[in-house]
């Protein structure tokens, strides 16, 4: 049976007829009926160059005689296409993961990847979410998109007014499921345009001197809260993120250690976590820095672990408390034996070393139960909780998460 009727244009390329017809016939099932099917790339160029008519949402074949699949990307990022894709292909699969992870890096709106032979499951769970209930496509845009320009004056204004607010994302526990920290995520509310993400404005911070205050002021906040739930019993700590600019004043330890002490939380309460793809600068500085930091009892955690070109050199030179697996090699880890690979040679890693580890970007009952079956320490991500306010991290939601049955589906 048809779904609804969709109203969004549909451009499907791939050169064997075949694959086409099967996909047009599956996109029709769906309630997709203006599907326009094109057997090669430069057929698909003539048709987005028809402004009068734009295409909501493409599915585009890799392999493709003439003009292959990556060819037709690099053209959609040239034309500043803006709707969504779907990669699809019998290529094996990192070569679909590749292909997608270039389009993403693009700045595509890449809705998945799909391999051939499509099956109507598949097509509908790619789609999920984004074409049901106003006929027409609906694509989720990620906080961020859209940037939205402040000055520095602004943010010093903001600053100045308290418009600057902390959140809170939950670590857990993988083996216990008890809550022992949370992360401190800065948000910006806006008189005028609501809460702003920090990639709206961290940038600039950095570039225009006032990163040192702004992370003050999520510093202080977070210590003040980490007291207000010490007092109240749940005893976590608090990771708070630095700037690389703020790790090159030789008296940050001496800044942080008195904020501590003002707060009355001890500095093993605290952990401050670094990127480490940005981390190398100044190595010298950092190892200075960084030591005395660790030697004043306070958390030292390398950010986002495997992104960067330096990992294995930092975790040899500086001394990390905490190191945390980016979510791109967690997040469907338990079905990818590429990222399963690497998240075990960094969990081995952080074992061997004697460090913590954190699992970020925990989505899904799946990702749980993987890491449930590693020695991974702590897990965080949405199937935990999304950032809280620090009034919503309650005794009601800790009993909530604990009263969850996440341990049986695991063998």
């Amino acid at each position: 049976m048809a779904e609804a009727e969709n109203k969004s244009r549909v451009l499907v390329i791939d050169d064997e007829p075949f694959v086409l017809k099967i996909l047009v016939r599956q996109l029709a099932n769906l309630g997709f009926l203006q599907v326009i099917p094109c057997e090669s790339a430069l057929d698909a160029r003539a048709v987005l160059g028809n402004e009068q008519e734009p295409v909501d949402l493409i599915f585009c074949d890799l392999q493709m005689p003439v003009m292959d699949g990556i060819e037709f990307l690099r053209h959609l990022v040239h034309v500043g296409y803006a709707g969504g894709l779907v990669l699809v292909s019998g290529e094996n699969e990192r070569i679909l993961q590749t292909a997608e992870r270039l389009a993403t890096a693009h700045k595509l709106n890449v809705l998945g990847a799909l391999h051939k032979p499509v099956s109507p499951d598949a097509l509908r769970k790619v789609l999920e979410g984004k074409i049901f209930g106003t006929g027409t496509l609906r694509l989720a845009v990620s906080p961020g998109k859209g940037s939205l320009l402040y000055g520095p004056e602004e943010l010093r204004e903001a600053m100045a007014r308290g418009e600057l607010v902390n959140f809170y994302q939950p670590k857990v526990a993988v083996a216990t499921c008890a809550v022992t920290g949370v992360e401190a995520l800065v948000r910006w509310r806006h008189p005028r345009d609501g809460l702003v993400f920090p990639d709206q404005f961290i940038q600039m911070a950095e570039d225009n001197g006032l990163i040192d205050d702004l992370m003050r002021v999520v510093l202080v906040t977070a210590l003040r809260h980490c007291r207000q739930w010490q007092n109240a019993g749940l005893h976590t700590h608090v990771a708070v993120n630095v700037s690389m600019l703020s790790l090159t004043a030789i008296d940050f330890p001496d800044i942080v250690n008195a904020l501590v002490v003002e707060a009355g939380v001890p500095t093993s309460s605290l952990v401050l976590e670094v990127t480490e793809s940005k981390l190398m600068r100044d190595p010298l500085s950092s190892l200075d820095i960084l030591t005395r930091l660790r030697l004043k009892g306070i958390g030292v955690s390398i950010d986002d672990f495997g992104t960067g070109h330096s990992s294995l050199a930092q975790l040899r030179d500086l001394p990390f408390s905490e190191l945390k697996i980016d979510r791109g090699f967690v997040h469907g880890a338990w079905h990818d034996a590429s990222l399963k690979a690497i998240f075990d040679a960094s969990l081995n890693m952080a074992l061997q070393l004697g460090i913590t580890t954190v699992a970020e970007g925990v989505e899904d009952r799946a990702d749980w139960n993987f890491l449930r079956t590693a020695k991974c320490d702590t897990a965080q991500g949405y199937f935990i909780a999304k950032p809280m306010s620090a009034a919503e991290l309650s005794p009601n939601w800790i009993a909530d998460w604990e009263d969850r049955d996440l341990g049986a589906s695991v063998t």
